[in-house]
């Protein structure tokens, strides 16, 4: 039987991400971002999510709202991120020589736009990259592994396309797996899981309705059912399962299938982290399961200097008369 300080008092709608040396807090009315510059001062700064959902009732039905987060949050993501590199490098800059001629072509061409070119090209090459790897490549390796197992050819209880989605949902999560843990090999990414961590930590002290100290904040758990790795990981199960329902086995027109029908992954993925958010019981917590395993990867342990800026986004963003609470 759990001890009282571990009971949550209430759910908060309150969100956030991690950030480069910060932590955006997404509240219901307002959405800031937190950052530890380089001097050890933390500074809060505001941005607008698109907030499309609150402006047109059609975008908030269900599997439709879920996209449309969806967007908002990578929208919104990406100008937080970009925020907190600014503000955690300002300072640091060291005077340097004459620029070389690639720098002063590209300072003629683009001046202070160069950085938002940068990202869309970066942007574009990962989604390309992404698309390769967990859309055409499962379905090539299965192509290629049919070819040996005979087994796989035949259809399970009616469904002709069975082992080909399980084959494709497995590899998919292998290529996840494998991302994820490379990418705390790297000491800066590290640092995100940390806030990433952070960020848990603090909206769980929240919940329990303990006072927002450093102290308290430490105490708790990293492991959030309400979180989008969690999100991440229900939309790779949702695929296996939308799999099944594609009578398709073309190498080039499966995978293009499956991509276009990433809206319904997307929106049916949503209203599970929805139901799990307004629930606490044995099903809600099998669904959220496999996405808090996967928190042992994307989140760390975060120091006390990063649980502070935590706290002072959190605090900015927390509403009057508990209007963020999700009842």
């Amino acid at each position: 039987m759990k001890k009282d300080k571990d009971k949550i008092c209430k759910v908060t709608s309150i969100g956030g991400q991690a950030l480069m040396e910060g932590i955006m807090m997404r509240g219901p009315f307002k959405t800031t971002v937190g950052v530890r510059k380089a001097d050890g001062t933390i500074e809060l700064e505001e941005i607008h999510p698109l907030d499309w959902g609150k402006k047109h009732k059609i975008l908030r039905l269900p599997i439709i709202r879920g996209v449309v987060n969806m967007i908002d949050s990578l929208v919104t993501g990406e100008k937080a991120l970009m925020l907190s590199a600014d503000k955690a490098l300002e300072g640091t800059e060291e005077e340097e020589g004459e620029s070389s001629k690639l720098d002063q072509w590209l300072d003629k061409h683009f001046g202070d736009k160069i950085i938002n070119v940068i990202m869309t090209i970066s942007t574009v090459i990962a989604v390309i990259i992404c698309i390769g790897l967990f859309y055409f490549l499962p379905t090539w390796l299965f192509r290629m592994s049919s070819e040996a197992l005979t087994f796989m050819k035949e259809p399970v209880m009616g469904i002709p396309t069975f082992w080909q989605s399980a084959y494709e949902g497995i590899v998919r999560v292998i290529l996840f797996l494998i991302y994820m843990s490379l990418c705390t090999l790297n000491k800066d990414i590290k640092r995100v899981f940390q806030y990433h961590g952070a960020e848990h930590k603090t909206i769980f002290c929240y919940e329990k309705g303990l006072e927002l100290t450093v102290e308290n904040v430490r105490k708790q758990i990293r492991f959030h059912p309400r979180c989008g790795t969690s999100f991440l990981v229900l939309m790779l199960i949702v695929g296996i399962i939308i799999g099944l329902f594609i009578p398709i086995n073309h190498p080039i027109i499966r995978p293009v299938v499956k991509f276009c029908l990433l809206p319904v992954t997307v929106g049916i993925g949503y209203e599970l982290i929805k139901i799990c958010a307004r629930n606490d019981n044995i099903i809600t917590r099998i669904i959220a399961a496999p996405g808090v395993w996967m928190q042992h990867i994307t989140t760390k342990e975060p120091e006390d200097d990063m649980i502070e800026v935590a706290i002072a986004a959190m605090k900015d963003v927390i509403p009057e008369n508990g209007e963020d609470i999700i009842k």
